[in-house]
């Protein structure tokens, strides 16, 4: 009897070390799938530039500016010919990133300051952001560069408003590397909070930001720090402050492709007004006070681009090049000097319209497009290019028009609004919208009065004619157009 149960018990003793075995070798295939599936999503790098036109990228042969590797993204990649800054201000398009919703809804409509806090001018904690949702499926996340997404928290003893503050990591979104300030102008002596620094453990550069912000992510790629997840793909946003103001903070190397050259020689559009137009300037923003600086903003531009090149190089060198999405947006643009206006806030194309352009030769072929697309919809189509197309939020207000890199057929919209603030701290707000044909825009100043401005894009392309008041048929068409693209965004305008 012994015997037999000592037989029955080796044998299952047997069974069980064989199911051990196989749970084991099922545990160890299905771990190594993962890490396999793990390889194969693509990494995400996505750059935007401050204060960056889109007549600034050299292959479009506007701008007198020199952008060699960014005309090779464009070549071997999708260029967006069409995209704007539907809140062409920092603060608005980050969060429009972030969050893949409108102004109204973020409620981030001018930038974030200490005297905007109050009204809710911020990035919400609880908002389901882009890098949540990248952390959430797999992805190491990281920031360098400017945030400004933050309000700062203002005293009682506050005179005048504060525009930076520390983002203690708890509203930082899933990024696990963290490299980033909220907001300054410093190009030249930059400073920044690390991933562990508290908030009075600032780090001090010497060196231009745009080149140290290359270093770091040189060195987030090497890895040799474990700034990341060596096993995870990464999703990295690179936020770079130059072109931005002010333009003069840009290193001497760069000045020399326009030495001895005037603002007279190099702003060759036909729109370019050398005195103030007074209709439209705001605050201190007039050509007159830092026209003679656009040989600065090229030069900041060719140093930009001379930045990204270094990245680029260094994915190359790690292999990373085919399987990494690379794009390449800006916040908003810059008039310099056309329309007599400088800087943003518009609905001109100078600052209106942005690069896109979006890189992943491992699977999309070169081509441009000229679809409308809003910044809304850069979140939900870029997760839906990296196959995340299930996890988009609900709350998203933009459009997944992934299908499109890939030549399938999508709904292409007919029109991209255009946001102009709430009148926080402004002299009044505007609304308004492009089509492929038309610019309209509605400005509503404080004492109630509007103000219409209506150009014929296909026949002007540089908007030298404002022809609201020509054709009332035309007028009425716009302003009912306008009326239910607000309603249809609850906007009470």
């Amino acid at each position: 009897m012994n015997k037999l149960k000592n037989h029955t018990q080796m044998k299952l003793t047997g069974k069980l070390i064989v199911f051990g075995l196989i749970l084991c070798s099922i545990i160890s295939c299905k771990t190594k799938q993962k890490k396999e599936i793990e390889k194969t999503k693509p990494n995400l790098l996505f750059i935007f530039a401050d204060q960056y036109r889109q007549a600034s990228l050299g292959f479009l042969k506007e701008d007198p500016v020199h952008t060699p590797n960014l005309d090779q993204l464009a070549k071997e990649g999708v260029f967006f010919s069409e995209a704007v800054s539907n809140n062409p201000l920092c603060s608005p398009y980050r969060a429009m990133i972030m969050t893949g919703r409108y102004s109204l809804s973020t409620g981030v409509v001018e930038n974030c300051n200490s005297q905007r806090t109050a009204l809710g001018n911020y990035l919400k904690k609880d908002e389901i952001c882009f890098s949540d949702v990248l952390v959430d499926n797999g992805y190491s996340a990281g920031y360098v560069g400017k945030w400004h997404l933050d309000g700062p928290e203002p005293t009682p003893q506050e005179v005048k408003r504060v525009w930076d503050t520390w983002c203690p990591p708890d509203r930082r979104h899933g990024f696990s590397f963290w490299y980033a300030y909220g907001t300054h102008n410093r190009h030249n002596t930059p400073y920044y909070w690390t991933t562990n620094a508290k908030e009075d453990e600032k780090i001090y550069i010497k060196k231009w930001s745009a080149e140290h912000e290359a270093d770091v992510i040189i060195n987030y790629l090497k890895n040799n720090e474990k700034q990341r997840k060596s096993e995870e793909p990464f999703a990295l946003f690179w936020s770079i402050n130059p072109p931005h103001t002010p333009f003069k903070q840009v290193p001497e190397r760069y000045r020399k492709r326009y030495e001895g050259m005037t603002h007279k020689d190099v702003l060759n559009r036909p729109n370019v007004q050398f005195d103030d137009n007074y209709e439209l300037k705001r605050g201190d923003h007039g050509v007159e006070k830092r026209l003679d600086q656009a040989t600065d903003y090229f030069a900041s531009v060719n140093g930009v681009d001379d930045q990204i090149g270094r990245v680029i190089s260094k994915l190359k060198e790690a292999g990373l090049y085919e399987n990494t999405i690379i794009i390449f947006s800006a916040d908003h643009g810059e008039m310099l000097g056309s329309q007599g206006l400088m800087h943003k806030n518009v609905w001109f194309k100078e600052a209106y319209k942005i690069p896109l352009i979006v890189h992943y030769p491992k699977k999309v072929k070169p081509k441009a497009d000229d679809i409308l697309l809003s910044v809304p919809d850069y979140m939900p189509t870029i997760l839906g290019l990296m196959g995340l197309e299930a996890k988009i939020p609900n709350v998203v207000e933009g459009e997944n028009y992934a299908d499109l890199f890939f030549n399938k057929p999508v709904n292409r919209p007919e029109k991209q609004l255009y946001f102009g603030g709430k009148s926080f701290a402004s002299n009044g707000d505007a609304r308004g919208f492009r089509t492929k044909a038309y610019t309209y825009a509605v400005v509503k100043h404080e004492n109630g009065n509007k103000f219409h401005y209506l150009y014929h894009d296909a026949k002007d392309p540089y908007q030298m004619k404002n022809i609201w008041g020509e054709n009332p048929t035309l007028d009425n068409k716009m302003k009912t157009e306008l009326a239910a693209l607000l309603t249809s965004m609850n906007d009470s305008w």
